[in-house]
């Protein structure tokens, strides 16, 4: 029986003995949902933020608005910012954070519906991912979801366990 993506990643959490905290916006905690649904997750597990809205993202992630405004929500700078932010409010080893548009409705030509920003954090380098989803909402949330839990999943084979 293969092991789901959010098993293996709070497997290799607990074997190399890292924490991790995320914060959601167009999957609105399904990620968190996914990784609290594996016994002993709350050994690694921190906690996660969902700022659905741009005044949430502001006023918890300490987003700033200039860049809301500049960027728009579904920009690699606002995924940034959130994780930034997080990394401030919950002290883990990895962050996340994903902000996108699902649809079925508010895409336009230079924000369709399925752009999704991953941003991935650790000590204190970030890097940003741009997606390109297809599918309905459901489908979008789904796979940006579990894309962002193989960045973890990465992230960790790349990083050096905390010794006992």
């Amino acid at each position: 029986m293969n092991e789901t993506i959010e098993k293996r990643v709070v497997n290799k959490l607990i074997e190399k003995k890292l924490t991790l905290s995320l914060a959601e916006s167009c999957t609105g905690g399904l990620i968190a949902s996914k990784i609290t649904s594996i016994p002993g997750a709350s050994a690694v597990f921190v906690g996660g933020i969902v700022t659905y809205t741009n005044e949430y993202k502001e006023q918890v992630l300490k987003v700033r608005k200039t860049t809301l405004e500049k960027f728009t929500a579904v920009s690699s700078n606002v995924a940034e910012e959130m994780a930034m932010g997080l990394k401030n409010i919950i002290k883990t080893d990895i962050v996340g954070s994903i902000t996108g548009l699902a649809g079925p409705d508010g895409g336009t030509d230079e924000i369709p519906v399925g752009r999704v920003y991953i941003c991935l954090g650790s000590n204190s380098s970030y890097y940003v991912k741009e997606l390109n989803l297809e599918g309905n909402r459901d489908e979008i949330r789904e796979e940006a979801a579990n894309i962002l839990l193989a960045e973890i999943e990465k992230n960790i084979d790349l990083m050096e366990g905390k010794n006992d």
